[in-house]
């Protein structure tokens, strides 16, 4: 059974579509906060996840790893960024080359959504990982009535305090690329 991590709010979506595919197991994760626990929540932090804290160590059992980060100025976080700068080991050991990646964010208002999937291909890169983008392979990525969504990853617009919820295309694309990027892994294990 291959292995699925992805991470967490309107991307639960993505994991329902990686279960969708049978003999995938899904386990959600969340990067380790780098914010004081005071100015987390002064920043409005939800401090009860549900997800455990993933270690860099755990990456190498999985066949597949959905990333998801929010926008900081088209980058990724600073807690991702901290993440992804902790998986220098494996990185020396190959223990990533060869499995799927794939990268879906949030954005406070529309600027930088591609540009943070994109700059954050290029630490998956180096560890040789098979990037798989979406495309326009779903369906919902030609309805521009609404809002997030790229060829790259799935996204959403949060609104600068996070008060907008992601529509109905939105989470259909999340849910597709979760499906999207199980098929791929499921084909590359056969």
């Amino acid at each position: 059974m291959q292995k699925l991590a992805t991470g967490l709010t309107h991307f639960n979506k993505i994991a329902e579509g990686a279960r969708s595919i049978p003999g995938t197991d899904v386990v959600v994760k969340r990067v380790p906060e780098t914010m004081s626990p005071e100015a987390f929540a002064a920043a409005g932090g939800k401090t009860n996840q549900s997800a455990p804290e993933a270690q860099p160590s755990e990456l190498a059992n999985f066949d597949a790893i959905i990333f998801g980060t929010p926008t900081r100025f088209g980058n990724m976080s600073g807690q991702m960024r901290n993440f992804l700068d902790r998986t220098g080991g494996l990185w020396a050991q190959g223990a990533l080359a060869g499995k799927v990646a794939s990268v879906f964010t949030s954005t406070g208002t529309g600027g930088g959504q591609e540009m943070t999937i994109a700059s954050t291909w290029t630490t998956l890169a180096h560890h040789g990982m098979i990037i798989v983008p979406i495309g326009y392979t779903s369906p919902a990525m030609f309805d521009v009535s609404k809002g997030g969504g790229t060829p790259y990853g799935a996204s959403t617009i949060a609104g600068g305090d996070g008060s907008r919820q992601p529509d109905d295309r939105e989470l259909e694309i999340a849910r597709y690329q979760g499906e999207h990027v199980a098929r791929i892994a499921l084909k590359l294990q056969a």
